[in-house]
């Protein structure tokens, strides 16, 4: 299966097409191509300073002017990667612009004034992606120590904006090769104490929150 095709579709779902790729709660502009827009936001949430490295992300890592150091290196289970002249580094947990800074620093022994740049290529399969009406859109890593729920990871984001429809959450899903949607209504577990309804997430889920039409 082609992750990053699957994940970019269902991007351009919960960032609503952000046109301008400052407010990931925009409507989509009449006119504007899907593809382009789901491009422009998968880059954004790929370069996000929100987003932290977790292993099984696939990392596209070069040096301004080193064409030799070109590598595209998956991390470890460990949170490492091997990369020349400096070897085991340690970047699982960082923002894309601070592991750039640890490999820059670790390479000047060896090269003047390293411009390190970092691209994720693929992300791991560790992560639930909560967008939509909420207040910060972003990818969480699941923590390995216990199951992370609906409620907690709406929670984790900032919880909903005033325009969210909370009783329309959907949450999208891959099971044995086929998309599933699941449909939760959140006000229940909120208002209603109904902890039934807040389901365990899995890795790779999408948690989607709509703009309420009222």
């Amino acid at each position: 299966m082609n992750l990053y095709k699957y994940f970019s579709f269902f991007l351009l779902l919960g960032f609503l097409g952000a046109c301008a790729a400052t407010d990931p709660r925009q409507e989509i502009p009449a006119g504007v191509p899907a593809e382009t827009i789901l491009n422009d936001n998968l880059t954004q949430l790929k370069t996000s300073a929100e987003y932290k490295l977790q292993p099984g992300d696939l990392l596209e890592i070069q040096v301004f002017m080193e064409k030799d150091m070109l590598r595209t290196l998956r991390i470890s289970t460990g949170g490492t990667i091997t990369y020349p002249l400096v070897g085991n580094i340690q970047i699982a947990g960082l923002s894309v612009s601070q592991a750039e800074k640890v490999l820059a620093v670790a390479l000047e022994e060896y090269i003047k004034d390293p411009q390190v740049s970092l691209l994720i290529k693929e992300y791991g399969n560790h992560n639930v992606y909560v967008l939509g009406q909420v207040a910060k859109p972003a990818a969480l890593a699941l923590p390995p120590e216990k199951p992370l729920t609906l409620l907690e990871a709406i929670t984790s984001v900032g919880g909903f904006t005033d325009l969210a429809a909370i009783s329309k959450v959907r949450v999208l899903r891959m099971e044995n090769g086929q998309q599933t949607a699941l449909d939760v209504d959140v006000a229940q577990i909120t208002k209603q104490g109904n902890k039934a309804l807040d389901m365990v997430l899995q890795a790779g889920d999408i948690v989607f929150v709509p703009q309420s039409m009222f």
